[in-house]
């Protein structure tokens, strides 16, 4: 039997990315919820591993789109049910404010390429970053870190850049799933964002990046999503075997 991978999408331009093609070679079957369409959200129970995308909404902006509502008791419902979950941009604001922490405007926004710096990890079972990582930004907001999360990597911009919440769950504010093709579609449809500012690139700048910058990134995503599926591997082992 397929595990199955469900990723909850917000806009019709921020999908998968190189995720994608990890899930497909760890055999995972594929399924979405595009909530921009109200489609409805499946039984927690029926995925093996939840990704949550990102947006340029706010978490906070549940006037204006109910089903954030709906969507953050999902994830930690999702989160309390022991699945993997991975969080995006908006998908590790959506995850911070589902276990109770506050989202609120950055000083500064960043968008473009910044390095990131991995923060030395306490033991096996927390994720290890690299000291320092060129990333793709794209956000404006930012969250406290919620209790009982680990800090997994900071920036010059940002305090709380990545996190570890359990075994398999995470959250990342910046997207190491961007291709070059997701770049330039984030810029075509965000366009209007890319103004003069400390941690603001310009278009060229953003889309002028050397494959090799995405190489690095998207195996750094892989890295990722391999650990939080390990997680659910050895869990789903373990309860294997506790049936046997």
């Amino acid at each position: 039997k397929h595990m199955k991978a469900h990723y909850l999408q917000h806009v019709p331009f921020e999908g998968l990315g190189s995720i994608e093609t990890w899930l497909h070679a760890a055999g995972y079957a594929i399924t979405s919820t595009p909530l921009f369409a109200s489609a409805p959200l499946p039984d927690p129970d029926l995925i093996d591993f939840l990704i949550v995308m990102g947006g340029p909404m706010s978490v906070n902006d549940e006037d204006e789109f109910p089903w954030l509502i709906h969507e953050k008791r999902f994830i930690l419902a999702s989160i309390g049910a022991g699945k993997p979950v991975l969080g995006v941009c908006l998908g590790a604001q959506l995850i911070a404010c589902a276990l109770g922490t506050r989202v609120y405007r950055n000083p500064v926004q960043e968008i473009g390429w910044f390095p990131i710096r991995g923060i030395p990890s306490p033991d096996r079972t927390t994720f290890e970053f690299p000291p320092s990582v060129e990333a793709f930004h794209w956000h404006g907001e930012t969250f406290d870190l919620p209790a009982g999360a680990i800090r997994l990597a900071d920036s010059d911009g940002c305090d709380n850049q990545a996190f570890q919440y359990g075994r398999s769950v995470m959250g990342l504010q910046f997207h190491l799933e961007n291709t070059p093709d997701s770049a330039r579609e984030l810029v075509d449809n965000c366009r209007e964002e890319i103004v003069p500012g400390k941690y603001i690139q310009t278009e060229a700048e953003i889309l002028g990046a050397a494959p090799e910058k995405y190489r690095v990134m998207n195996g750094l995503m892989d890295n990722i999503l391999s650990f939080l599926g390990g997680a659910n591997q050895g869990d789903r082992a373990a309860a294997e075997s506790r049936r046997l």
